[in-house]
């Protein structure tokens, strides 16, 4: 998918999430699957593609990342089972 996307990982047991954005989400989250760059991702194990939303412009997907970075764990955690009730990994999907 080539597109402005903001889209959040998760660790398999859900503990910790990972923010990001990107113009390519298959090519950037392979990178965080297959630990491509040693980062926070690989540190925590956090692989699972759990929520994305494309954006019309980049601009549009870095402002909604960063108000994603100051949200409570909680509203995170709403948005991501409003669209992903079971926190599937999304990645096999796109």
């Amino acid at each position: 998918m080539k597109a402005p996307c903001v889209y959040i990982l998760s660790s398999i047991n859900r503990k910790v999430l990972y923010i990001g954005v990107t113009s390519n989400l298959k090519g950037r989250v392979w990178q965080h699957k297959s630990h491509y760059f040693p980062s926070f991702t690989s540190r925590y194990h956090v692989t699972r593609l759990v929520y994305f939303e494309v954006h019309d412009e980049m601009e549009h997907a870095i402002e909604k990342e960063k108000k994603l970075k100051f949200w409570r764990r909680s509203w995170k955690d709403a948005l991501i089972t409003e669209m992903n009730p079971e926190w599937n990994d999304l990645y096999e999907t796109l």
